[in-house]
């Protein structure tokens, strides 16, 4: 898997999805070091998390509603639950996104 993470994340346990990721398992919530390929494309979806992420190389091109929005490096995005969404990355690109559970009490 690509990406410039730290020795210590890359050995976490892969994340079984979409795309490569390293798992950091929380109570009520899971922390996803993700990396994507150039010319990767997430096709619409949805989830019953609350997700946040940050670009920490490259950039994420977000479509939600429809409309296309670029996060670059050091941009913070917010993906609500139950939100259809898709992702496309022009070029490689590293992220952390947090996945709270909605459930959480």
């Amino acid at each position: 898997m690509a990406g410039k993470y730290p020795d210590k994340i890359k050995t976490l346990p892969l994340y079984d999805g979409r795309f490569d990721a390293y798992k950091l398992e929380a109570k009520e919530s899971d922390v996803l070091f993700a990396s994507y390929p150039q010319g990767t494309s997430i096709p619409s979806h949805k989830h019953d998390t609350d997700n946040y992420g940050v670009i920490t190389r490259g950039e994420l091109i977000l479509i939600i509603d429809g409309e296309p929005q670029k996060f670059g490096v050091g941009d913070w995005y917010h993906v609500p639950a139950n939100v259809e969404h898709a992702a496309e990355f022009e070029v490689e690109t590293d992220e952390i996104e947090f996945w709270f559970n909605n459930d959480a009490s």
